[in-house]
């Protein structure tokens, strides 16, 4: 069974730092291309980043600078790093590979 964990969430300061985590267990995860999505809400689902099973990576344009996507495959675990939180990234953040996705994270941006 496919299980991806989200954590890391959280109320923080526009300027201020997260780093999210996800923990996947069911699945090949060193060979899975993995993603960031998010919903913020009223609003559709939205990719933010993805990550292949050779490391590379690519972003939208929305945090492009700001969040970085990594993976440790010893641990089975998929992180993204946001630095520079604004307002408009307040979501709930979902990691997704391609069939499942999490129960997803929330966070938060606000003064």
């Amino acid at each position: 069974e496919v299980q991806l964990v989200e954590s890391g969430g959280g109320l923080v300061q526009p300027g201020g730092s997260l780093r999210l985590s996800c923990a996947a267990s069911g699945f090949a995860f060193r060979f899975a291309a993995m993603k960031w999505v998010r919903q913020a809400p009223g609003k559709g689902l939205e990719w933010v980043s993805s990550i292949d099973s050779r490391y590379a990576t690519s972003y939208a344009d929305s945090v492009k600078g700001r969040f970085t996507i990594s993976r440790d495959n010893a641990k089975n675990t998929l992180y993204l790093q946001m630095n520079t939180l604004k307002p408009e990234d307040t979501a709930v953040y979902y990691c997704a590979n391609d069939q499942e996705r999490g129960q997803g994270t929330q966070v938060t941006v606000s003064s």
